[in-house]
């Protein structure tokens, strides 16, 4: 099956697409324009779901709200239409936002950030970005600082280890992952990322295979548990962001796009969220449990 367009709202940075097992919708957001939309794919049908504040990334809490990662880094529960705010700004973010974020299997988030300019990844020499874990009980620490632009992660099988992705590395690293408490180690190279574009967003399925969206590359990848490139399927977008699975079977393939005010340069399809099926299973994302 080639990639088919599933909704086309021309985002301007598609992004963070997780499936919502309840609602048997997907959900994605647009981030410079702080939307989120929905699709379920049964129906075809699809709308906005909310709109506010530049917006990274969001999780599902295990109860079905929404746990918004936003700029300055502002984190915020989104439930019944109402934003509560958890945290209104992070100390030394104030020119950043979030990116992408991942809820891990204890329910905490690890949450990276980027500046809000993201022509400026870089200034001085120094890479401006950090990378923070949020907390069940709602304490935030600092894991990694000095990142460039915050990306993809995902967790191995066996949740022994933890993979991340700063795109400007152009390489997938992993860590040793303590699943009790929620810390990393020992990070190291999973696989280089060679090739036209930068690694973004990823997702790991159920044979333990990790699928990594390359922006700037028109396509999305998939790498063996030893780190071997054994697929790529390519798109009519040049920004591919990210990727998750989701469907009744969690087989449907949902992949998110940049560009779609730029559609000359970036592609047909650039800004769309696409639709695949492969016949590959995922696993569904874990729930964040941050207690609000």
């Amino acid at each position: 099956m080639e990639p088919q367009v599933a909704a086309d709202y021309q985002n301007d940075t598609g992004e963070g697409p997780l499936w919502h097992e309840e609602e048997g919708k997907l959900y994605w957001v647009d981030i410079p324009n702080g939307k989120i939309f929905w699709y379920d794919p049964v129906t075809g049908e699809h709308d906005l779901f909310f709109e506010g504040p530049v917006l990274g990334g969001f999780t599902i809490q295990e109860d079905g709200a929404f746990l918004l990662f936003l700029e300055r880094g502002g984190i915020a529960l989104l439930k019944d239409g109402k934003l509560d705010y958890l945290i209104e700004k992070l100390p030394g973010e104030e020119e950043n936002r979030f990116n992408d974020v991942f809820a891990d299997s204890g329910g905490r988030v690890f949450c990276g950030t980027m500046p809000l300019d993201s022509s400026l990844p870089v200034q001085h020499g120094k890479r401006l970005g950090s990378l923070y874990r949020l907390d069940t009980n709602g304490s935030i620490s600092k894991v990694l600082e000095g990142v460039g632009i915050s990306n993809g992660m995902g967790l191995t099988p066996d949740r022994k280890g933890l993979y991340y992705t700063d795109s400007l590395d152009y390489a997938i690293t992993i860590f040793d992952y303590d699943h009790a408490a929620g810390e990393v180690t020992n990070r190291r190279t999973f696989t280089e990322t060679a090739g036209e574009g930068l690694p973004d967003g990823m997702t790991v399925d159920s044979e333990g295979y990790v699928w990594s969206a390359r922006a700037g590359g028109w396509a999305l990848h998939r790498y063996a548990p030893d780190g071997a490139e054994v697929q790529a399927v390519r798109f009519p977008a040049r920004l591919v962001s990210s990727v998750t699975f989701g469907g009744a079977d969690l087989t449907d393939i949902f992949v998110t796009t940049i560009g779609g005010h730029n559609r000359g340069e970036d592609g047909p399809g650039a800004g769309a969220l696409f639709r695949l099926n492969l016949g590959i299973r995922g696993v569904q994302e874990f729930r964040s449990r941050i207690r609000i």
